[in-house]
């Protein structure tokens, strides 16, 4: 994804978020509408969600350090599970707090046209923010499945925007829901199980950006197609004869670590193996651009070897050696 898409949709979801806010919390005052308050909370919450994904963005384009060597990429992962933790706390649980206090001690809504009439401008301003988020997401989703976007996106303000967004229009309609039968029956429980309904919606939403940002922070590997790119632009025939393993890790959104085995012939010098390394990291930089970091390890190709795959014993996730049970001696 390119930032500069994904900024575009946070500014979109940003300006929409704080008109809507100012809009709902001035229904919220006239009408007492917990439903309102509940959306007015929600809209606050994301604006400042899109705070942080365009603080994250920012962060993440410092440069690297002595102690920080692989940059600061990662920096848009960490805020982008920020986002879930507001959405849970900020939105979810608040609304789930106000929607009991509602159905508990319910009370009839005053000018209830003031909250319609802002859920209905509300609808409108989310579904531009929504249609912008869509834009720009179709144009990296290719032939993927929405949820099949969210799942493997390594980038995540467009998912974390798409997620957001889709909540928010839900839970107006919620909202809607709420006050239109809070109206109808003169019975304000309705406008309490509305913001029930609410808070439901946005814990579900943060659970599931909360797992897809966990899966990033810990360290996702290049995709099948860009794995495939890199197997073919490593493998010469001539000066690297194959690949042993290899194992790619995002450092970031656009910036990939690249580390391999490769075969070389047994006769090569020491120059021609430094010479087939700076082509083979060469071709890789030309065909996978996002390969910032790449780290060759030269060997001769032994069946029995790539057989076996990399030792166990020093592949990260595997058996600390000589530890208990290792089996290492």
């Amino acid at each position: 994804m390119s930032a500069s898409g994904g900024t575009k949709a946070i500014v979109a979801a940003l300006g929409a978020n704080l008109a809507i806010a100012a809009s709902k919390f001035v229904a919220f005052v006239v009408t007492g509408s917990s439903s309102m308050l509940a959306e007015a909370v929600h809209s606050v919450a994301d604006s400042g969600n899109q705070g942080l994904l365009l603080l994250g963005g920012k962060r993440a384009k410092r440069e690297a350090t002595e102690e920080h060597p692989f940059g600061y990429g990662r920096e848009r992962y960490i805020f982008g599970f920020l986002v879930s933790i507001v959405l849970f706390t900020v939105g979810g649980m608040f609304a789930l707090y106000e929607g009991y206090e509602k159905v508990v001690h319910p009370h009839p809504l005053d000018s209830w046209y003031w909250a319609v009439g802002v859920l209905v401008f509300a609808i409108v301003a989310e579904g531009f923010s929504f249609r912008t988020a869509i834009r720009e997401s179709n144009e990296i989703r290719g032939s993927l499945t929405w949820s099949q976007f969210v799942r493997r996106a390594k980038a995540p303000e467009l998912p974390v925007v798409l997620l957001e967004d889709f909540g928010a229009l839900i839970g107006l309609v919620l909202a809607l829901f709420g006050v239109g039968l809070a109206v109808l029956t003169g019975n304000g429980v309705w406008d309490g199980v509305g913001t029930l309904c609410i808070g439901s919606l946005l814990i579900a939403i943060a659970l599931v950006l909360a797992v897809e940002t966990k899966s990033l922070l810990l360290g996702e590997a290049a995709t099948r197609e860009t794995v495939a790119d890199i197997r073919r632009a490593l493998v010469d025939h001539d000066t690297v004869t194959g690949l042993i393993h290899m194992r790619t890790l995002h450092l970031g959104p656009e910036e990939l670590l690249v580390a391999a085995k490769i075969a070389v012939r047994h006769d090569d010098t020491a120059a021609d193996v430094a010479r087939a390394i700076d082509e083979a990291e060469a071709r890789i930089r030309r065909a996978v651009p996002i390969a910032r970091v790449i780290y060759l390890e030269p060997d001769v190709y032994s069946a029995d070897k790539a057989a076996a795959g990399p030792d166990r014993l020093a592949t990260p996730g595997g058996p600390v050696p000589d530890a208990p049970g290792s089996g290492a001696h």
